[in-house]
Parts: structure tokens; C-alpha cells; sequence
């Protein structure tokens, strides 16, 4: 029987993920084109609608509701599942460390409430609705994310740049996995509850963790070196995006984890990378050391 998805946001990250690892899995996939295609006929027939669609952070108020209403109309005019990337911004930062399923969405903060209406918006609308939250993505390369474009921008000199607190707890996810993840949850889709929040523990490390694991991966010492913010604070009150970046700033500092007994209940047989064999693929691909070949 040929199984079908719809990928909204395919240049994305997690679309571009995701659509990989679902036509590795058999599944016929279509790619969503904004400018071209109509949605509810894009969907016809689909059985999966991947919501990856990520707009900048300055435009998340503007464009998520909307968005979010045109993939429900179109999910429930074709009786499609809806797949959603889910992440850790709904808790806000008075939560506990632990993020699971039934943890209370408190955020307070703009782009945390921005979340929590889009997730209440799929939660009362009937429509079969999958979120796979997880952490920061650690990608297959270059994509301009936190692990690529901050903390690892100066390993060539032996450093890791870490965001905030180097020995606080952090979720982090191998993209790969993640997607991969997505494709096993589709295919028992039937078997869930309508609405379905699935937390993807991945990798739970401190930024010294991280920097011990990218040292074993490189065969030489790095050090932690912390991010100075003050340049963002600067530009802040002049770069929209600079504010939303400081609002988030918390995640770095605020001990958590993404609790995985619901996944492992749904996902038994599921075989998470090793982390250091994630790291020197990511690592590998982003080129941090041209001069010396990875192990």
C-alpha cells in the first residue's frame, strides 16, 4: 500500500530531514511550494502532513495562527495526520527540569505563547496531531543553528562557545534521529491518541559534556569559553530578531531534560546514534578543522 506525506517547509531543517528519512521508510513525498501550490489540493489523498513551516522568530506572532489554521482546514478536508516538530519553549522558566508530556505549558514569553496557542489550536480541533518535541537539533551540517553557528564556530582555536551556565543540563537532538523518529510514530499513527505529544529524549549534556564529547571525537583538549551577550544586548532594541534571541537566553541556564518514557512506550525497538558518532558527523560535515581529517 503506498503511504504518502506532504512536507510543508522542506528547505527547513526538519522538513528537509524529514523527507529523507521518509522516502528511506517507502513513503511517496510531496513537497510543499508556497508560492505555487494550494494546500488543501496539495493534501489530497495525503496521509501525513508535516508541518515543518519555521518562520523567522520576528515573524512568529504574524504568520503562526494563520498557518496553523490552513494546515487544520487542510488535515481535516483530507483526513490527514498532522506531524509537528514540537519543542521546549511552551514551559516557560519557572518549570522543572523535567519536560514530559504532562508538564504544564506556563511560558509567558512571546515566542512561548506563540507555541502554546498553536499547539491548543491542533489539541482542540479534532484533527489526528503528532508532536515530536525535542531540543536543539544537532544537524547533518551547516544550517545555521546554535551548535553550528555559535558553539562550534571556534574550534579550529580549541574552543567551545557556550551560550549560558557550562555545567547545566541540556536537551539536544541528533536531526537524524529525530526524523527517523517522526517516520516510526507515522506509521503506527492509527494506534494513538488523537492528540499525541511525544518528548524525543535524545542527548541530555552540560556544555562540559559536550565539549568532553567533541574532544574525544577531535583527539585534542577543548576548552569552554562562554558566549559574552552584551553585543546582543546592544543590538536589541534595533534587531527585532536580537530581542527574541535574548528572550529565549533562559534555555541555557535553566536545567532540563526531555523525559522519554512515553517515546520508549511507543518506540521500544528505536536505536538512538551514539553521540559521539552524531558529533563527528556533524562535525565532519560543518569542516571545523580542514587541516586534520576526522577520526
Amino acid at each position: 500500500m503506498v503511504k504518502e506525506v506532504l512536507v510543508l517547509g522542506s528547505s527547513g531543517r526538519f522538513g528537509r530531514a524529514s523527507s529523507e528519512a521518509f522516502e528511506k521508510s517507502g513513503w511517496t513525498v510531496r513537497h510543499f511550494d508556497r508560492k505555487r501550490d494550494d494546500l488543501k489540493s496539495a493534501a489530497s489523498a495525503v496521509d501525513v502532513i508535516v508541518n515543518a513551516w519555521n518562520p523567522p522568530y520576528d515573524r512568529w506572532e504574524k504568520e503562526v495562527p494563520g498557518l496553523t489554521s490552513a494546515v487544520i482546514d487542510a488535515a481535516r478536508q483530507n483526513e490527514a495526520t498532522v506531524l509537528i516538530p514540537g519543542n521546549v519553549y511552551v514551559f516557560g522558566k519557572t518549570a522543572p527540569e523535567r519536560f514530559a508530556a504532562d508538564t504544564p505549558h506556563q511560558a509567558t514569553n512571546t515566542l512561548g505563547r506563540v507555541r502554546i496557542e498553536m499547539e491548543d489550536a491542533y489539541r482542540q480541533s479534532g484533527v489526528r496531531t503528532i508532536i515530536l518535541r525535542a531540543g536543539d537539533f544537532i544537524d547533518t551540517g551547516a544550517s545555521g543553528n546554535w551548535f553550528d553557528k555559535v558553539i562550534t564556530a571556534k574550534l579550529a582555536a580549541g574552543k567551545l562557545v557556550y551560550p549560558g551556565d557550562p555545567d547545566v543540563p541540556h536537551a539536544w537532538a541528533w536531526l537524524p534521529d529525530a526524523a527517523a523518529a517522526a517516520v516510526s510514530l507515522a506509521e503506527i499513527r492509527g494506534s494513538l491518541s488523537n492528540f499525541e505529544d511525544v518528548p524525543f529524549p535524545g542527548y541530555t549534556l552540560t556544555g562540559r559534556d559536550l565539549a568532553e564529547h567533541v574532544g574525544a571525537v577531535l583527539e585534542r583538549q577543548i576548552a569552554v569559553k562562554r558566549l559574552n551577550w552584551l553585543p546582543l544586548f546592544v543590538a536589541a532594541p534595533f534587531w527585532k530578531m536580537g530581542r527574541h534571541l535574548l528572550e529565549m537566553r533562559y534555555l541555557w541556564s535553566k536545567p532540563h531534560f526531555l523525559d522519554g518514557a512515553r517515546f520508549s512506550e511507543l518506540l521500544p525497538d528505536f536505536e538512538a546514534t551514539p553521540v559521539e558518532r552524531a558529533l563527528a558527523a556533524a562535525l565532519g560535515a560543518i569542516n571545523v578543522n580542514p587541516d586534520e581529517p576526522m577520526p
